[in-house]
């Protein structure tokens, strides 16, 4: 991830008012179907290239799970022009940095430089969507730094299969339900020409978008694009038809034990609408209400008041199909798992039957507005929203209205929003527990 850009370049200028100036930007199409969206800002000398795929985790056959995000590191391996390995010594030799994300639902590449730099971040994107190099030898050594990510982040991190632990008992049709990691042994047993397969049918212009933000001229990188992306043809348009889920209606309780933890935890998911959803804005508001910071309620009641809980939190995953609500918590002492449960829910029992106070709800409204303005401070921030927000909420627009939605929430909605999904008939009770090992 780039590190918070502490140039003067990363940053938007505020208004006196403290709200973000409403961010200008030109989007078009090539004949090859790449949507381009440009944001011109001549305040400092710096621009982000970028390109975000509609590929993500959900995107794969049973038994061939985490191809887009192995596809993340491979897409770094080296084209027909810039050779293996040298990806970053080009990018960071050059005065900039750069790295790439994948969820369930995108891929993200990104790059920021020295706006003189400009045409060498076309140029690398373009290389990446149009000369790939897709061989055996890339295959195998991506396919170990993916194992060892798994193994640093999930088999031996402390708590880190959280939410393989929600998915697996949120979901049964659809592909929500595995990890966006995938599963290694499905990695290992795909070959060459599946990968090249997969790569032909997801990492094609009309599958994706190019932002370029930052210091730039509009029509000169309206040109270089041209030369850039296109040549690349397009692919097939691509279809998707997940199955459908079968609403929850009876709570489902499970267990999931992790050998690198000592103390259990227990968490609540509910299954929540996509985003974009103005129900998915409510519950964001939700989730700040319930543990953003230690004045919020669960905080305030389970860790500083009862001192039952070592740490409490929800938050709402936002996804393209379905989203994911969870709400967690670490028992203190010998505290018990039911007792946690039972003092959360009367929290959100609290929810659905009342109306927050007015305090509480002003309180909801400038965090969100401030949480808005830091999405949008930097030029990398805006590039992201602007590919985002075309790629996966079909509007572009939302990177100056957006605030408007949660503006235009009320106390009587979030009230609405907690009885339409946070019931205990609709959730998913886990106990995530230490794994006992077996007496030598």
């Amino acid at each position: 991830m780039i590190n918070k850009l502490k140039l003067a370049a990363g940053a938007l200028l505020l208004s006196a008012v403290g709200f973000a100036q409403e961010v200008e930007y030109t989007e078009y199409d090539l004949d090859n179907g790449l949507h381009v969206i440009l944001h011109q800002d001549n305040s400092a000398p710096v621009v982000t290239t970028s390109v975000m795929y509609h590929v993500g985790g959900k995107d794969r056959a049973d038994g061939r799970t985490g191809f887009a995000h192995f596809f993340e590191h491979l897409l770094f391996e080296g084209t027909e022009n810039i050779p293996k390995g040298k990806w970053f010594e080009i990018v960071s030799s050059h005065g900039g940095n750069n790295n790439a994300n994948t969820s369930q639902d995108r891929t993200y590449y990104y790059e920021t430089f020295p706006s003189n730099n400009l045409e060498l971040g076309l140029w690398m994107e373009s290389e990446r969507m149009m000369h790939p190099v897709i061989g055996q030898d890339g295959v195998d050594t991506q396919n170990e730094v993916v194992k060892e990510e798994r193994r640093m982040r999930m088999d031996n991190s402390p708590y880190g299969n959280i939410l393989t632990a929600v998915q697996e008992n949120m979901f049964e049709k659809h592909p929500y339900k595995d990890p966006n990691i995938g599963y290694m042994e499905d990695l290992d047993a795909a070959k060459l020409q599946e990968f090249k397969d997969y790569f032909a049918k997801y990492y094609v212009p009309n599958n994706a978008v190019l932002v370029v933000a930052g210091d730039i001229d509009i029509k000169e990188t309206k040109d270089m694009i041209q030369d850039y992306f296109g040549p690349i043809k397009a692919g097939e348009e691509v279809t998707r038809d997940y199955p459908k889920e079968d609403p929850i209606t009876e709570e489902i309780h499970a267990k999931f034990y992790d050998p690198n933890i000592q103390i259990p935890m227990t968490i609540t998911g509910y299954r929540t609408p996509e985003f974009g959803n103005k129900d998915s804005y409510v519950l964001n508001m939700i989730s700040t209400y319930l543990s953003d910071g230690k004045s919020s309620k669960l905080y305030k009641k389970l860790v500083d008041e009862q001192n039952i809980a070592l740490q409490v939190g929800a938050f709402n995953l936002e996804q393209e199909d379905y989203g994911m609500y969870l709400i967690y918590s670490l028992p203190q002492g010998e505290t018990s798992l039911d007792s946690i449960n039972t003092e959360v829910e009367e929290e959100i029992t609290n929810l659905r039957n009342e109306l927050i106070s007015e305090s509480d709800f002003e309180k909801l409204q400038n965090k969100a507005e401030n949480s808005y303005v830091n999405s949008n401070s930097s030029i990398a921030g805006i590039a992201n929203s602007l590919a985002r927000n075309y790629l996966l909420y079909n509007d572009t627009s939302l990177i100056n209205k957006e605030i408007d939605i949660y503006r235009n929430i009320t106390r009587q909605d979030i009230k609405d929003v907690a009885n339409k999904y946070l019931k205990p008939n609709q959730r998913v009770m886990i106990d995530y527990l230490p794994e006992e090992k077996e007496a030598e």
